[in-house]
């Protein structure tokens, strides 16, 4: 299948089956930045060090992955 075919197709998916689509695309993506690295540029790497260090510093400041996750996903209040 092509990819103009998959595109072509996506607008017929159930809301269900397009989020299956789209954490399998993060989850090939995370695996693809596992294996070869993240290609961060020398300022994305100081930014990143630079939140991890004030996350060290003050870690209840902040919410885990999954609590962001879940937040993320919440339906946007009109």
């Amino acid at each position: 299948m092509s990819k103009a075919e998959i595109l072509r197709e996506l607008p017929n998916l159930k809301p269900d089956e397009r989020q299956e689509v789209l954490e399998k695309i993060w989850q090939m993506n995370e695996a693809e930045l596992i294996r070869h690295g993240s290609g961060s540029t020398a300022e994305e790497k100081a930014l990143l060090d630079a939140e991890l260090e004030d996350y060290r510093s003050t870690p209840d400041a902040g919410m885990s992955w999954e609590a962001a996750k879940a937040k993320l996903r919440e339906p946007i209040a009109e």
